[in-house]
């Protein structure tokens, strides 16, 4: 592109990007948030198989976890999540307490496919600690637990915490 049409296509781009998300009924308008969670969606059902690692994975695929997961080369719950997103373009945090807050709650009842779902497993501490990406209104996929593979499950599980829809809402974490 010649210097000539650069600036205003630009500012032209920039301008359609502030609009919409400084106006919070266009952020979810045109299928903006369901592109990407669409998209999220997909990169994560693409690791399916791919086994849980601890502390392992990330932004760029799978990878060696910290200690279970020292030796083994996948994604701990988080990792997944954290890896789908950044496929998406967005940038969500790397465990499920900062994904937590990475978008606004959503009811269970309105879960959209790429919504986070999260699970208290541990009562005695506060915040979420599992997550998965919602598949359909039923179903997740997740990475479970240290000797399981990225797979899918049941949504509606004991101790489901809440649904996040990432991004919606919040400025500075789209990449």
């Amino acid at each position: 592109m010649n210097g000539r049409w650069a600036r205003p296509l630009t500012a032209a781009a920039c301008a359609i990007v502030c609009v919409v998300h400084s106006v919070p009924a266009l952020a979810g308008a045109a299928g903006i948030r369901s592109a990407t969670g669409s998209i999220a969606l997909r990169a994560a059902l693409e690791m399916i198989g791919v086994p849980y690692s601890w502390g392992g994975g990330g932004v760029h695929g799978p990878g060696y976890g910290i200690g279970k997961g020292a030796k083994i080369k996948g994604f701990d719950c988080s990792g997944l999540t954290e890896y789908a997103y950044a496929r998406a373009g967005t940038l969500i945090g790397s465990t499920t307490r900062e994904q937590w807050h990475s978008g606004i709650q959503v009811p269970k009842e309105l879960v959209e496919p790429g919504d986070l779902v999260f699970y208290d497993n541990s009562p005695d501490s506060p915040g979420p600690e599992h997550v998965g990406i919602a598949a359909d209104a039923g179903s997740i996929v997740h990475a479970p637990f240290t000797g399981a593979l990225v797979r899918l499950d049941r949504l509606d599980r004991p101790r489901l915490m809440g649904v996040i829809r990432p991004g919606a809402g919040r400025t500075g974490i789209d990449v």
